[in-house]
């Protein structure tokens, strides 16, 4: 059980996020895609993005490497630029070191190089780390960002509402009914959050499925990321899906090949995600080439495809 434990002061010092903050969804988002659960609604959205993510993402998988993130990560933002920006700024060296030493305590995995030079404070680790957010934010987050805005300004809309026609304990029991005696309790892992003043800042997540997510650092106020209404990934009851209609325009295996290219691909590395053989990939590639939607390129041996312009307008 989360315990959240408020003095007089903090109840003062509760706000609702009025907009949403862009490096903890995707945090939110790229934990979801790791979580086993709720195969039956999400299954499809985690296997097109996992198909998708760029390599340029993959060092983010090596700052869980037992399914915890180090805390240093835990920054709001309003933009992904200030967010990341937040992070360099916030991750004391101590504390950045203690941190990477907590989620690879008692893991059988080795710390790769770029890890231990975040450890040891080297600047080309943190440049490593950056363009591995950048990279899961243009996959992942951004051609949904204004969906997610849009659920935010819902979710803000209506406890600011319950605040002003029944106050704030109304509101905060909307949410977790275990409000009492200063101690406001959630399901969840057991934890003990003092807020000693701090202030609470509530957000809400339309990625994640689990439970509260709690960013509590000392010296700023905590934040609670809850998990709020249907989840993101689910498409209103009788919308459209944009990938039924491409695939319904280029066929299921051209529009997959063409959501792919968030970077240069290899025909190997496309047959490889489709699960088709390198033949026909190139097929695939060459009719999308005809049809001005991708250019190729010869590198050596290799041959990269990128989107045209079209192309590129097409996929997102």
């Amino acid at each position: 059980m989360l315990r959240i434990h408020f003095t007089p002061e903090d109840y003062t010092r509760v706000r609702f996020a009025p907009r949403p903050s862009p490096v903890p969804e995707l945090h939110a988002a790229l934990m979801m895609l790791g979580a086993p659960h709720e195969e039956l609604l999400f299954g499809r959205w985690r296997g097109r993005l996992l198909r998708a993510l760029p390599r340029a993402a993959e060092p983010l998988a090596d700052l869980v490497p037992g399914g915890t993130a180090p805390y240093f990560l835990d920054v709001l933002g309003e933009t992904r630029e200030e967010g990341l920006a937040l992070i360099r700024e916030a991750a004391r060296p101590e504390f950045v070191r203690s941190e990477l030493e907590r989620v690879y305590a008692g893991q059988r995995a080795v710390p790769p190089p770029w890890v231990r030079g975040l450890h040891d404070g080297e600047e080309g680790a943190w440049r490593v780390l950056e363009r591995a957010q950048r990279a899961a934010y243009e996959t992942v987050l951004a051609p949904v960002w204004g969906r997610v805005q849009d659920l935010h300004r819902g979710e803000f809309t209506r406890h600011a509402l319950t605040v002003a026609e029944r106050g704030l304990g109304a509101a905060l029991t909307a949410l977790a009914p275990g409000l009492r005696d200063g101690v406001w309790e959630w399901p969840g892992a057991p934890r003990e959050v003092r807020l000693a003043g701090r202030g609470l800042v509530l957000l809400p997540t339309f990625h994640w499925r689990g439970g509260p997510l709690v960013q509590d650092l000392p010296g700023r106020p905590a934040v609670l990321a809850y998990p709020a209404g249907g989840g993101l990934p689910l498409a209103p009851s009788g919308a459209s899906d944009g990938s039924e209609a491409l695939a319904g325009v280029l066929g299921r295996t051209r529009a997959e090949l063409l959501r792919l290219l968030t970077e240069p691909r290899t025909t190997t590395e496309l047959a490889r995600c489709l699960g088709v053989s390198n033949a026909t990939a190139s097929e695939h590639a060459a009719a999308l080439r005809a049809a001005e939607l991708l250019t190729t390129t010869r590198t050596g041996r290799s041959v990269h495809h990128t989107p045209t312009p079209l192309g590129e307008l097409l996929r997102r």
